[in-house]
Parts: C-alpha cells; structure tokens; sequence
C-alpha cells in the first residue's frame, strides 16, 4: 500500500445487513469506498460483541480494498496472529487494552500488518506521543467504542495535537464514531485522512439499492475535502 494523505472513506459494515455481509461489502466498494472497516467487540473491554477472527476471515474474501480491522478487545497479543491469518492489512488496538502498547504495535508489524493504535475519547493524544514510529494509523474514537449510530464527540483539538506530533512520519489519522458530512470537515480541516463511517454510508441504501452509498460515500468525501 503506498501511502497517501488523501482522504478515504472506510464504510464500517457494523451498520450494513448482517445476513448478506458478502454483498455489502461488494457494493459499498463498487460505490467508491476506499477502505472496509470491520469492528471487533469482545464484551469485555466494550460493552458489546461482535465478530471475531472467522468472522473477519469470510469478509476479507469479499474485500478487494483495504480490510481495516479495529479491535476493541482486551487483552490483545493473543489474537494478533489469529487476525494476521484472517487476512487483516490494517490491525488496530487501543492503547487503553493493556499496560505493552508498545509491545503490541511490534507484534501487529512482526505478523505481516500495519499497525495502528486507537484513543478513546478520555485518553490525550501524549499517551501515544512514544509509540509514533511503530504505527502506521492513529484511530481517534469520536464517539465512546461499543456501539454504532452514537452521537459526535468533537475530538479536533486532539487530532490537531496529533497532526502536529506526527509530523512527516507516514502515519494515518483516522476519526472513528459519528463521522457524516457535517463533522467529516472539522476533523478533515484537523489533519485525519481516514473517515470512518457506518451509519451516515449506509442509510437509505441496501444490496438491491447501492446508489444510496455512493451517494452518501461523496457527500461525506466532498465535505471532507473541501475543508483541506
């Protein structure tokens, strides 16, 4: 994957059908999104639960993309290979899992993938101000993770902070949690480049009606981008 500042939409298939991910994930890619996000929930470190490894392994045969597999699970080292095997390309933990953050960007990087680290709204930006050259992605969480369809917390200060720490290293921010386009400008504008969207993708569309995606997938790129 060659790195590029350039926006990208990631659909999060936690709002698409769960009975027909296959399609899904074939039309929100032939509708113009850039990468697939795929939320793992264990129940434990997140009130909720999702998909695990099987689970994503069955996708990745769909996406043609980028798979951008975000787990919201505790601990973390255990599965990395397990989602290395899946098929993962993108691999992303919260700093807040466990006290071997460190540790754990080395293990995602030692398996095959990138590697990135995720902020819940509480946590500063400082708290992966040292694990900056070991991930390719920060994942600033503008909503509390569990949960689709939450309200936007406004993060932008944050990401700000981040742009600046990151600097030239080729390292994504992405906004994960309430993104539409109202909200894609402000943290476009920021300094993220990865917007990931669920509900605001995939409202109004369905298998039989994928225009509605792409439709929705360009609101959002073009509010994003013409905030830059």
């Amino acid at each position: 994957m060659t790195f590029s500042r350039a926006i990208k939409i990631a659909p999060s298939i936690l709002s698409a059908d769960f009975a027909d991910f296959g399609r899904e994930i074939q039309a929100i890619e032939a509708e113009g999104a850039d990468w697939v996000h795929v939320d793992v929930m264990d129940g434990h470190f997140v009130p909720n639960i999702t998909f695990g490894p099987p689970a994503v392994a069955a996708f990745r045969k769909h996406v043609k993309t980028v798979m951008d597999v975000h787990i919201m699970i505790a601990p973390v080292d255990p599965y990395i290979d397990a989602f290395a095997k899946a098929g993962a390309d993108f691999l992303t933990a919260h700093v807040e899992a466990g006290p071997h953050t460190h540790r754990t960007l080395q293990a995602i990087r030692g398996a095959g993938m990138k590697a990135g680290v995720a902020l819940n709204p509480g946590t500063p930006a400082e708290a992966v101000e040292h694990l900056l050259d070991l991930a390719d992605l920060v994942c600033v969480m503008t909503v509390n993770p569990g949960f689709g369809g939450q309200k936007f917390i406004d993060m932008t200060a944050k990401v700000r902070k981040l742009r600046a720490m990151i600097g030239d290293r080729p390292v994504h921010i992405e906004i994960d949690g309430g993104v539409d386009p109202v909200t894609a400008p402000l943290v476009a504008a920021a300094g993220a480049d990865v917007l990931v969207a669920g509900s605001a993708v995939f409202k109004g569309g369905s298998v039989a009606n994928p225009s509605a995606y792409g439709a929705n997938i360009r609101a959002i790129r073009a509010a994003a981008e013409g905030a830059l």
